[in-house]
């Protein structure tokens, strides 16, 4: 369980402990440059004692950072809130386990084991090195599931590709958003950009836990360094062909083959040998020892030997080595060995299985990358597993170990025709694409993408029975998905390159940050551009001006709408028009827009509907519904946000039902109360059921809304100060500018006039920064109300900034 999540003290200390994290100081050096006690700070960074403000100013400026969004956080542990009611469907999550499957024919290594333990005690991080296929893994795997007991909140697993041919190494960003999503922390807690911001998370999260993490593969100390555990009692298994000699608080064990002695028990065991005079090994000792030889005394070249051995119960030991001698080195004499043994279906699909972009595969991909039936795929590979070519670390997950997986790709190149290496890898772009939109289809967006275009879908897709099952297929193949794109863009498959990322929007939307979704994008619409289709570009500028905006660049946003807005008329696809239209009435609308925003919201609803697609008019008409509630246009508000709910869907957080609840709930709190207060709560109990955290803000500040035009100040207040809350676990300050307003508005008529005037400065500062026009106008009028009574000349002065950026923005409509 996530405790920061529900201790605010807790949650305030893992923010104290990333601010440390930044200033890259121990616990005595920081104290002292903040003007504090050493003994103090630790007890604020370990939760024990909660600081005063003054205090966490201090960390804050240090590191520079803005104290602003840790004081509601503050401020709720001395005042908090109750609760929110769990939904009965919650179970508790169990401790993730990602570690391979522990090898039963471990053999030996006593002495590197040792060493292995003894740095997990002394510096909680050892490092594995060692020539490839001497078991660095398998050591590295092996110690973690016997510390597993002793670091029960999670083992987590990961190769960073570090020696993996055909793909980059994994990054350090990639590699701590999977880690990140692997101990559940919630997508809109992890940063949204900065490698040192993620780290920081990082060892935040594994401050309050135990937990055992192998590091496999690694390229370079710099690689690892942001993933290492910082403060807590985590410890890191890391493995490499290199010494890592850039990780100095990192002490190094260096692995060699195995012992003559080892590597004939493990030969043993891996064969079956019954041992005594009557075993094969026994009966021919020279044989044996040619058998070590050959092998390199390497554990994966062994294992796979004994394996074939094991298999053939008629071989002897002799009929091995020639075989074995029958290679073209030591690595490759097992491997090719025992593909050797495999007939003719067999052994092509283990080539092609090298052609394959990602570090795993389930059946269905397999199926199309052969293009034979799901079932014939399913059956190959449990012959493939059972020779030891391929691994099963998940009853339905494959993966090749590196090694093996270079021989296969090595084998492939010379032994099948360049045409049908190529068929079988557009086979598989084609399987990720049409299995991404299948997803997609499965997720709520905007509106659904169109019909994959890039090449023909295979017979067999995975099945996703809702939008759960669809989110949970997009995790786990996540860094699958990404170096299918890698690979279609290195073989200029620009079809692929183009559509991939525009199938992957509404996961991005929920896990990942904008720099990365920017620069997909980016080399989605270059693609474009070099295929010169009207149609892809169109989406490629649309996307790209939807990532721009996300990410706050909105005149860049404007300048790719824009763009789109020139080959979407070459097109005539009425919905691809339909959606960039809605995109420009947000963009308009966050610019501070009234008139042109309203007009591109019911343009778009006309445009869907043309297109024949009910959802997209949906999501149209309550975009226009909300904005006409915020120019006061209440009975109107209502009346369209009735018409959207009445439009049949069956998911209770499906985008446009949720925002036609709270506009319906906002524009009833005067008239009928109870009304408001059933659509609100209804809409904020499906954002919490769908895990939506930046909904769930938006549903908790429009309740203070509501609540505050009811009379219920006390109430409103404390749904403002939860909405706030939310919003500085997720560190999104731009979300700030759609409520802050309205929460000082509360606050003023609570009688609290310094908040209020607090909160209207705070937008009025966050307004301009952002390009919103419209919040830093009701900034200006809210001070001047606050300071009417006061102050009349600043009210003055204030009031006539505010209608200055009106008319600006809408001359003659103020």
């Amino acid at each position: 369980m996530d405790t920061a999540k529900n201790d605010p003290q807790e949650a305030l200390a893992a923010r104290l402990r990333m601010l440390q994290e930044l200033s890259g100081l121990g616990v005595r050096a920081l104290a002292r440059d903040a003007g504090l006690s050493s003994s103090s700070l630790s007890r604020y960074l370990n939760g024990q004692t909660v600081p005063p403000w003054p205090a966490v100013v201090a960390l804050c400026r240090l590191v520079k950072r803005d104290p602003r969004p840790l004081r509601p956080l503050w401020e709720r542990i001395s005042n908090p809130l109750p609760a929110p009611p769990k939904s009965s469907r919650q179970v508790r999550p169990e401790p993730r386990n990602t570690l391979p499957r522990d090898v039963p024919d471990f053999t030996g290594r006593e002495e590197a084991l040792a060493a292995v333990y003894a740095a997990v005690d002394s510096h909680r991080a050892v490092s594995v090195d060692g020539m490839a296929g001497v078991g660095k893994t398998s050591l590295a795997v092996h110690a973690a599931h016997r510390l597993a007991a002793d670091f029960p909140d999670a083992q987590l697993y990961v190769d960073l590709h570090g020696f993996t041919e055909g793909r980059p190494p994994l990054d350090p960003d990639s590699a701590l958003r999977m880690l990140l999503g692997a101990l559940d922390v919630p997508p809109e807690r992890v940063p949204q950009e900065g490698l040192e911001q993620l780290a920081a998370c990082w060892r935040s999260e594994l401050a309050g836990r135990r937990v055992v993490l192998v590091l496999d593969n690694a390229a370079d100390a710099e690689q690892v360094r942001p993933l290492l555990p910082g403060a807590g009692e985590s410890v890191a298994l890391i493995t490499s062909r290199n010494r890592l000699l850039g990780l100095d608080e990192v002490p190094p064990v260096s692995l060699d083959v195995l012992s003559p002695e080892e590597s004939a028990q493990l030969l043993a065991l891996a064969s079956g040998d019954p041992g005594g005079p009557e075993g094969r090994l026994a009966r021919d000792p020279d044989s044996a020892a040619e058998v070590l030889r050959l092998c390199g005394r390497l554990p994966l070249a062994l294992r796979l030997a004994g394996a074939r051995l094991r298999h053939r119960p008629g071989w002897t030991v002799g009929i091995l080595v020639e075989r074995l001698a029958e290679g073209t080195d030591e690595f490759d004499t097992a491997f090719a060995m025992s593909v050797r043994q495999l007939d003719r279906q067999h052994a092509r699909l283990f080539r092609m299985l090298g052609l394959l972009p990602g570090e795993s595969f389930d059946e269905y991909l397999v199926a199309a990358l052969a293009d034979v039936p799901v079932r014939g795929a399913r059956a190959m590979l449990e012959d493939l597993v059972d020779a030891h070519l391929v691994q099963q670390p998940t009853p339905d997950g494959y993966r090749l170990h590196d090694l093996v997986h270079h021989h296969a790709r090595r084998a492939s190149a010379e032994q099948d025709p360049a045409a049908e290496r190529q068929r079988a890898l557009v086979r598989v772009l084609d399987y990720y694409v049409h299995a991404a939109a299948a997803a997609d289809a499965a997720m709520p967006f905007v509106s659904p993408a169109r019909a994959v275009s890039a090449g023909p879908a295979p017979v067999e897709l995975p099945r996703f029975a809702d939008k759960n099952a669809a989110m949970s297929w997009l995790v786990s193949e996540y860094g699958n998905l990404i170096a299918a794109f890698e690979t279609a863009a290195a073989v200029g498959a620009d079809a692929h390159v183009c559509e991939l990322p525009r199938f992957l929007r509404a996961y991005f939307a929920r896990r990942c940050g904008t720099t990365h979704l920017n620069v997909l994008f980016e080399r989605s619409l270059a693609a474009a551009e070099r295929l010169g289709d009207p149609l892809l570009l169109a989406e490629a500028y649309s996307d790209l001006g939807f990532a721009r905006y996300n990410a706050g660049r909105m005149a860049e946003a404007t300048e790719a709408y824009e763009a789109a807005g020139l080959r979407v008329s070459e097109t005539g696809d009425a919905r691809l028009e339909a959606e960039l239209t809605l995109r420009r009435g947000y963009l308009g609308w966050d610019a501070g827009q009234v008139e042109e925003p309203l007009e591109l919201f019911r343009l778009a609803g006309k445009l869907y509907a043309n297109a024949d697609c009910p959802e997209g008019s949906a999501h149209a008409a309550a975009s226009e519904a909300w904005a006409l509630l915020q120019l006061g246009h209440r009975e109107e508000a209502a009346r369209l946000a009735r018409q959207v709910l009445d439009v049949p869907h069956s998911d209770p957080a499906w985008p446009p039902a949720l925002t036609a609840r709270i506009t319906l709930g906002v524009a009833l709190a005067r008239e009928t109360p109870d009304e408001a207060a059933r659509q609100l709560g209804q809409a904020l109990e499906s954002a919490r059921e769908d895990g939506h955290l930046h909904n769930q803000a938006w549903c908790l500040n429009c309740l203070g809304v509501a609540l505050r035009q009811m009379g219920r100040y006390d109430e409103a207040l404390a749904s403002h100060r939860a909405a706030f809350a939310l919003l500085d676990e997720l560190f999104e300050e731009h979300w700030k500018i759609h409520f802050l307003n309205g929460y000082a508005e509360t606050c003023r008529l609570a009688g609290l006039t310094d908040e209020a005037l607090r909160l209207h400065r705070q937008a009025l500062e966050l307004g301009p920064r952002l390009g919103n026009r419209y919040e830093e106008a009701l900034a200006h009028e809210g001070i001047a109300v606050v300071l009417d009574g006061t102050d009349p000349a600043g009210a003055a002065e204030h009031r006539a900034a505010g209608r200055a950026v009106l008319q600006e923005l809408a001359p003659g409509a103020y």
